[in-house]
């Protein structure tokens, strides 16, 4: 028998572990961990949220299976959530459906759309279920850059006329994890526009939709004309109602699609349980106030984060929307590489990020640090992070990172 089973060898060895298992050593030490490394809203779940939830729990009917394409009432208020945000009129029954967040759905319909050998167009670096999703799948993997501009545009022209067989389908990500890019409208129509020429189905990740800070919203790729025939778009419940453990998404966009993921779907699962769907439903059909007091949050961590790390001598670019910033290594550490960086940084300023690499490796050069501590503890972080920084901290090349 081989060591591994055929798909557990084409997952590399998880890169975040090793920073994990140093944070928790460290833990395990007393000491003061502020741990900004994964993407956890630590807020909580809106009151009326909670309480639909527990109002709906105490009806034994609810205990029962539900269904795995998700609730009518959830996928109809879905369906109104896309036609007063983004224009876009969805049918509840053929073009929505409930999922175990977007990071189930996503892998799932790799799954249910790919053959083995497929070529898949992913931005790298980008969220690992983008990628691993199609590769669990039997897949094959091409990256182009993360950028939303004329650079990825040109890379996607050289990949259709390089690849064999063709690509199938193009992943896409604004506002993005982990790079906190924001795509234009006018950027959408121009990969609508390729994709449809190439026959290439688009999946969107628009799980950081409502987490902005300036200017206009972000848009939907469903906003173009036309985009529905080939297009399916993720989101999530996770980050704009600050509820992750809830485990609660969608997918929505071309019926085919849809179908495929729904059918795949009813093999696996039976849906959320009803409660959370009911719950989640109260979400998005009630007041909205909450979304807008999440988003100022984040804001406000933003500013104080981004504000002293520069005051510390790292200079790591504003995110216009995510709940990340994508932080290029300092130049006194680039010869490190993102793991063993951040690993001196839980060492020396006990403060956790998650090395750029974990997102593809074109990542390397950078950290992810998420807005997910209050602002004392953001302040804490870059106290301490200054600290680290000072002059005659940066080890030389021969230099050990202890785990």
């Amino acid at each position: 028998m081989t060591e591994e089973f055929h798909r557990i060898r084409r997952l590399p060895p998880y890169v975040f572990a090793e920073v994990n298992q140093a944070k928790a050593a460290a833990r395990n030490r007393r000491e003061d961990i502020i741990d900004l490394g994964m993407g956890n809203p630590d807020s909580a779940t809106p009151p009326h949220i909670v309480a639909k939830l527990v109002e709906t729990v105490a009806d034994p009917r609810s205990h029962r299976y539900s269904t795995s394409k998700g609730i009518p009432g959830l996928r109809r208020a879905l369906a109104a959530y896309y036609d007063r945000r983004f224009g876009v009129k969805l049918n509840p029954e053929t073009e929505v459906i409930a999922t175990l967040g977007s990071k189930e759905g996503l892998a799932n319909l790799a799954n249910a759309i790919t053959s083995p050998g497929d070529t898949i167009l992913v931005p790298n670096p980008s969220y690992p279920i983008h990628q691993f999703g199609f590769i669990i799948a039997g897949a094959s993997v091409r990256s182009v850059p993360a950028t939303p501009d004329d650079e990825m545009l040109r890379a996607l022209d050289r990949a259709v006329r390089h690849s064999v067989p063709k690509p199938t389908a193009l992943i896409v990500n604004f506002p993005s994890n982990p790079t906190a890019y924001l795509a234009t409208l006018d950027f959408y129509k121009e990969i609508v526009a390729f994709a449809r020429k190439h026959e290439i189905f688009i999946l969107s990740d628009l799980a950081y939709a409502e987490i902005y800070f300036e200017g206009e919203p972000p848009p939907s790729v469903l906003q173009v004309e036309g985009a529905k025939d080939i297009t399916v778009e993720f989101t999530s419940m996770s980050k704009t109602y600050s509820m992750p453990g809830w485990r609660m998404g969608f997918a929505a966009g071309n019926p085919r699609l849809v179908a495929a993921l729904a059918r795949m779907k009813s093999y696996l699962d039976y849906g959320a349980f009803t409660p959370i769907q009911v719950a989640a439903t109260a979400a998005l059909n009630g007041p909205q106030d909450c979304v807008e007091q999440m988003r100022t949050l984040y804001r406000e961590r933003r500013d104080v984060l981004i504000k002293g790390l520069a005051q510390a001598g790292w200079d790591v670019p504003s995110p216009a929307g995510s709940m990340f910033a994508w932080a290029p290594i300092p130049e006194r550490f680039a010869h490190l590489g993102s793991v063993d960086f951040a690993k001196l940084l839980l060492e020396r300023a006990k403060v956790a990020v998650a090395p750029g690499i974990g997102f593809g490796e074109y990542g390397d050069g950078h950290v992810r640090i998420a807005l997910v501590e209050n602002t004392h503890r953001l302040r804490q972080a870059v106290r301490n992070i200054r600290a680290f920084m000072a002059p005659g901290n940066a080890p030389n090349q021969q230099e050990s990172v202890s785990a």
